[in-house]
């Protein structure tokens, strides 16, 4: 069966973060994804909190390897995997502006970071000494003192092309945001991955917009996809030049509010898991089967802990019900 995940983006206050990882766990879930936002409840005392009350799920960081010198987040997901039993994992993203244009952080050379990210996660894990150099980091003799050596699978959440690659050379997993792009980013992925002794796995992550008020709230975020996404994600939108150039031209002079009216709902569709309860469910099946999934990470973005179970318990419906 395809596991299941959330993602929390920790918009809600730290004990309503804990509470909903927890009620994740009692309902099912496999594994808790936490967004790390730098201004946000921080990841990793949030983290600790949960593996704390939780016993099964896997747990860990969607971190980035500018906020934060790689070998400072290999020692907290060390700790963390100490500490849950063996329960931690990492996923990798290339750096965004919520989380660095407040610090004044360039979005320098992203396929470097997340290379060597990767490589001094893996090089600190071994439990060996390690003095390494590279491009943008250093080590010189440095060791984790760590109760036991840690085998943390390492997901990539990417679009570019060479991010991709990436991926499927040196992941553990691929995470991919956006419904029309996941054949076309699996193929980079598998193509990339040929040879390799262990698969990559695949991991589809997406918001859900089922009511009213979420296909409300898909149509206000749908504008920033058209932001920043590389020219592959947007041709599967299947929409034109000019309505792209429309979107972003109401982004750029009034805001989302101003986007919304040039949305449509097949616009959302095409991107993401919205429409009636059964078309989500019919959409979900039919991603898991075409592409071979091994799971499905949903968003939660929300504050409203009531709120919050009903979507969990909702989505848990409409992936295994």
């Amino acid at each position: 069966m395809t596991q299941l995940g959330i993602q929390i983006i920790p918009t809600m206050p730290v004990d309503e973060v804990i509470a909903t990882a927890v009620m994740a766990e009692e309902l099912g879930y496999d594994f808790c994804l936490l967004a790390d936002e730098g201004f946000m409840p921080d990841v990793y005392v949030a983290l600790s909190a949960i593996a704390q009350r939780t016993q099964r799920m896997r747990l860990g960081p969607v971190t980035n390897g500018y906020t934060r010198h790689p070998a400072v987040t290999a020692t907290a997901i060390a700790t963390l995997d100490d500490l849950s039993g063996g329960r931690a994992l990492a996923t990798l993203v290339a750096g965004g502006s919520m989380v660095l244009n407040p610090m004044g952080i360039p979005r320098e050379a992203p396929l470097t970071v997340m290379r060597e990210t990767v490589a001094i996660l893996r090089a600190l894990w071994s439990g060996e000494e390690v003095s390494w150099q590279g491009k943008r980091y250093a080590l010189q003799r440095a060791r984790l003192h760590s109760q036991r050596r840690h085998n943390i699978p390492i997901w990539l959440a990417v679009r570019g092309e060479k991010m991709l690659e990436l991926a499927g050379q040196e992941a553990d997993g691929v995470v991919l945001v956006a419904k029309s792009d996941v054949g076309p980013a699996l193929a980079i992925v598998d193509q990339a991955a040929s040879g390799r002794s262990t698969p990559c796995q695949r991991i589809y992550m997406d918001r859900i917009a089922y009511t009213p008020k979420l296909l409300e709230e898909a149509s206000a975020l749908y504008a920033y996809v058209l932001m920043d996404s590389p020219p592959r994600m947007l041709d599967g939108l299947g929409i034109s030049a000019d309505e792209i150039a429309q979107i972003r031209q109401a982004m750029a002079t009034g805001g989302p509010k101003a986007a919304m009216p040039f949305v449509r709902p097949e616009m959302i569709q095409r991107y993401q898991l919205a429409g009636t309860p059964e078309e989500c469910r019919q959409a979900i099946r039919a991603l898991v089967d075409e592409h071979a999934l091994d799971a499905v990470v949903m968003n939660i973005t929300t504050p409203g802990i009531e709120a919050n179970r009903q979507l969990l318990t909702d989505i848990y419906s409409l992936v295994h019900g």
